[in-house]
């Protein structure tokens, strides 16, 4: 059994976009609730509450335009609309700093030895966010400020972030189209939002698009045809995961037909390279996911395919 560390902070409940909106507090909420009831928040997972992100850790990623313009988001009651879906509440910037600060806290403690793999268990999400663009939810790039971290502070010179979101990861595409010592693997609904950064041909963006009625059988074929070649070809030092469980068969945003076995699945493939190329390093950070009891179950099970445990483990 490896142990994972869990981060999350209480306050990303802060970031309140409204109660119809499907970003809601009660994702991560439904999430925390699960687990313990399970019983593998006590039994297994090393609970970390996340530090903010610094100025400078953003700026690795961000036009200082963009970030000053997140800085001003600070209404003193209700909601206000930024970009088409994407809005904010008074509390929602210490939420965007805390979001992209659980990634930093577990770049940092992960290349000190104290684990090898972290689950950020926050919001709100981040790769839709693009160098100097607020949009799908999204504020900051979550993954991408943790990779630069990675690569500039820690030296590192391989880097893998794989993206199984059924929205494209636009904004990490956007990101790090032109930085070939950083692989991005996306599959994705298409045509489907965002339909933005889905055509660059460049050998170290490999999309995968899925069409609509997708199901099971294609996420081996994710994994065999293009990621796992991929992932051979570029031999990162840590594989960076942007855990999106928005593709599962109940979730109301999109018209994939994954089940909860195939995330298990996926990670283990992820976990069983990542042990042989990366010293087991990974990073998975939550981004979608809309239907409560199937978000839970399938963070449930990409938390044991990351810990080493069996599929029907419980506790003793």
């Amino acid at each position: 059994m490896t142990e994972t560390a869990f981060i999350y902070h209480p306050e990303c409940d802060l970031h309140q976009p409204g109660p119809a909106h499907p970003e809601h507090p009660a994702r991560v909420q439904a999430i925390m609730r699960h687990l313990k009831n399970i019983g593998l928040t006590d039994k297994l997972l090393m609970e970390q509450v996340a530090d903010r992100a610094s100025y400078n850790d953003v700026l690795r990623v961000h036009h200082p335009k963009h970030i000053d313009q997140v800085d001003r988001l600070k209404p003193e009651h209700g909601c206000i609309q930024v970009e088409g879906d994407t809005w904010v509440s008074p509390g929602s910037l210490d939420a965007i700093y805390l979001a992209a600060g659980a990634g930093v806290m577990a770049a940092k403690d992960i290349m000190a030895g104290y684990y090898k793999r972290a689950f950020c268990c926050v919001r709100p999400p981040g790769h839709h966010a693009e160098v100097d663009r607020v949009m799908g939810f999204c504020f900051f790039n979550n993954i991408a400020v943790a990779a630069q971290l990675l690569r500039h502070e820690y030296g590192l010179n391989k880097v893998a972030i794989l993206d199984f979101d059924v929205h494209h990861g636009n904004g990490t595409a956007s990101i790090f189209q032109n930085i070939p010592d950083v692989l991005f693997c996306s599959s994705f609904q298409s045509p489907h939002y965002p339909e933005r950064f889905t055509h660059l041909d460049k050998p170290n963006m490999v999309f995968t698009r899925l069409p609509a009625g997708s199901d099971s059988h294609t996420v081996k074929r994710v994994w065999l045809d293009d990621w796992l070649p991929a992932l051979e070809k570029h031999q990162p030092e840590i594989i960076l995961i942007c855990a999106g469980f928005d593709a599962h068969t109940a979730d109301p945003m999109a018209d994939l037909g994954w089940h909860s076995e195939d995330y298990y699945w996926l990670t283990r493939q992820i976990v069983e390279f990542a042990e042989k190329h990366c010293d087991g390093r990974i990073i998975s950070m939550l981004e979608g996911g809309y239907h409560l009891q199937a978000l839970s179950v399938c963070v449930e099970k990409h938390l044991l395919a990351l810990s080493d445990l069996p599929y029907d483990w419980k506790p003793d």
